[in-house]
Protein backbone atom coordinates (compact mmCIF):
# COMPACT_ATOMS: atom_id res chain seq x y z
CA UNK A 1 0.00 0.00 0.00
CA UNK A 2 1.09 3.44 -0.78
CA UNK A 3 1.57 6.17 1.34
CA UNK A 4 -0.92 8.15 -0.16
CA UNK A 5 -3.16 4.65 0.55
CA UNK A 6 -2.69 5.09 3.73
CA UNK A 7 -2.99 8.58 4.60
CA UNK A 8 -6.36 8.26 2.40
CA UNK A 9 -7.53 5.51 5.21
CA UNK A 10 -7.19 6.88 8.10
CA UNK A 11 -9.76 9.07 9.42
CA UNK A 12 -8.93 12.63 10.07
CA UNK A 13 -8.98 14.31 13.82
CA UNK A 14 -11.35 18.00 14.10
CA UNK A 15 -9.45 20.68 14.26
CA UNK A 16 -11.03 21.58 17.58
CA UNK A 17 -9.97 18.46 19.29
CA UNK A 18 -6.31 18.22 17.56
CA UNK A 19 -3.73 19.05 20.78
CA UNK A 20 -1.40 21.10 18.52
CA UNK A 21 -2.22 23.31 14.86
CA UNK A 22 -0.11 24.35 12.02
CA UNK A 23 -0.21 28.00 11.21
CA UNK A 24 -2.69 27.79 8.39
CA UNK A 25 -5.15 25.56 10.76
CA UNK A 26 -4.62 28.17 13.27
CA UNK A 27 -5.91 30.83 10.78
CA UNK A 28 -9.01 28.78 9.50
CA UNK A 29 -9.69 28.09 13.21
CA UNK A 30 -9.06 31.53 14.87
CA UNK A 31 -10.22 33.63 11.21
CA UNK A 32 -6.84 35.36 12.17
CA UNK A 33 -4.31 35.50 9.00
CA UNK A 34 -1.59 33.32 8.55
CA UNK A 35 1.20 36.24 8.88
CA UNK A 36 -0.33 38.21 11.75
CA UNK A 37 -0.10 34.48 13.32
CA UNK A 38 3.59 34.05 12.74
CA UNK A 39 4.06 37.97 13.87
CA UNK A 40 2.65 36.85 16.97
CA UNK A 41 4.70 33.59 17.67
CA UNK A 42 7.58 35.18 16.51
CA UNK A 43 8.82 35.94 20.13
CA UNK A 44 10.94 33.82 22.16
CA UNK A 45 8.85 34.04 25.04
CA UNK A 46 5.02 33.55 23.08
CA UNK A 47 3.29 30.67 25.35
CA UNK A 48 1.43 28.93 22.12
CA UNK A 49 3.97 28.48 19.66
CA UNK A 50 5.68 24.87 19.59
CA UNK A 51 8.66 24.20 17.33
CA UNK A 52 9.53 21.14 16.21
CA UNK A 53 13.16 21.70 14.15
CA UNK A 54 12.39 24.39 11.76
CA UNK A 55 8.45 23.96 11.86
CA UNK A 56 6.12 26.33 13.95
CA UNK A 57 3.19 24.15 15.45
CA UNK A 58 0.45 26.19 17.49
CA UNK A 59 -0.85 25.13 20.84
CA UNK A 60 -4.88 25.09 20.70
CA UNK A 61 -5.54 25.62 24.36
CA UNK A 62 -2.81 28.18 24.80
CA UNK A 63 -3.53 30.02 21.75
CA UNK A 64 -7.35 29.65 22.54
CA UNK A 65 -6.35 31.29 26.32
CA UNK A 66 -3.71 34.10 24.56
CA UNK A 67 -6.88 35.25 22.02
CA UNK A 68 -9.22 35.35 25.11
CA UNK A 69 -7.17 37.24 27.02
CA UNK A 70 -6.47 39.87 24.34
CA UNK A 71 -8.44 43.14 23.60
CA UNK A 72 -6.82 43.53 19.80
CA UNK A 73 -4.38 42.07 17.84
Amino acid sequence: MSDKQLKSNMPSVPIWKKMNLTVEEASEYSGIGTSKIKELSNSEDCPFVLWNGAKRLIKRKQFEEYLSSQYSL
